[in-house]
């Protein structure tokens, strides 16, 4: 016969039973047997820094690309070396100081980029006025399209420019200033009536100045400039034909009657047909 437990000792294993079943239970859910899934690592990645505004380097234009123009200085040191030697012919020539007419010529001209410089070689503003017989070209200035000279070549410019400076009676005086004194022939050209700007005298003055331009009368003076050969192309002379009479070749050749005369020699107005005129100085 089976010995009967008591009611409280079965109660107990009953209950330990259970709750060791509950704490088993507990355990195992606890556990996923799914496998874990592993997210990606991601580095972080170098900061890049962004140019700042002051730091962007800016390319130079294509040196290999011509420059249409420089500097002030570098244009006027170009017209200086393509027309100082013409200046001190002319000085040599004419008397008027090569420092005076290389001034005139970087004022008038703006440096030979001007637009009559670049239209008519006119590189010192010169009128036409009545007696001009040659080609001309209109241009505003003080009034709108005055009548201005044009040569077919700079050079030509250049020998109007002493030829209407010692035609005229008007700069007579400055002839008898020195031929270094450019401060004179400056303050001279603007009382004369050269131009009508005030401040004249002195831009010519400054420019002078500012690039040794007297020096160009020095090597006159020490006769260390030497005329080079004559340009056959220019007209040098003129050969008298039926008709022509003083009057009216100092009108063709814008050249004064009594600058004409002193040119050759003349004590009156008589011409003969096949006679040689020259239309320039020939004292040196």
């Amino acid at each position: 016969m089976y010995k009967k437990f008591p009611k409280s000792l079965l109660f107990l294993i009953v209950l330990i039973v259970t709750l060791g079943s509950c704490k088993a239970k507990k355990k195992t859910v606890s556990v996923s047997t799914k496998p874990k899934t592993e997210r990606p690592v991601t580095k972080s990645a170098p900061k890049v820094t962004t140019p700042s505004a002051t730091s962007v380097v800016v390319r130079d234009k294509d040196p290999k690309k011509p420059v249409k123009t420089g500097s002030y200085d570098e244009v006027v040191s170009n017209y200086i070396y393509r027309y100082a030697q013409i200046a001190k012919e002319e000085m040599l020539q004419y008397g008027i100081p090569a420092s005076i007419t290389l001034a005139q010529g970087i004022l008038e001209s703006g440096a030979g980029r001007g637009d009559l410089s670049n239209k008519a070689n006119n590189h010192f503003g010169i009128k036409c006025h009545s007696s001009w017989q040659g080609e001309r070209v209109y241009h505003d200035d003080d009034t709108a399209q005055e009548c201005f000279r044009k040569y077919k070549d700079p050079k030509y410019s250049y020998r109007d420019h002493s030829l209407f400076l010692t035609g005229r009676g008007r700069y007579a005086s400055l002839f008898n200033l020195g031929k270094d004194d450019y401060k004179g022939w400056a303050r001279g050209l603007k009382k004369a009536g050269y131009a009508t700007d005030p401040k004249y005298p002195n831009k010519l003055i400054s420019i002078i100045e500012r690039y040794d331009l007297q020096e160009y009368d020095s090597q006159v003076l020490d006769n260390s400039t030497v005329l080079t050969k004559p340009d056959d192309s220019a007209i040098n002379s003129y050969t008298v034909r039926k008709g022509d009479t003083l009057y009216s070749l100092s009108r063709k050749f814008n050249i004064p009657v009594e600058t004409l005369k002193r040119y050759n020699g003349l004590k009156d107005n008589s011409l003969s047909i096949g006679q040689v005129l020259y239309l320039h100085s020939v004292k040196n």
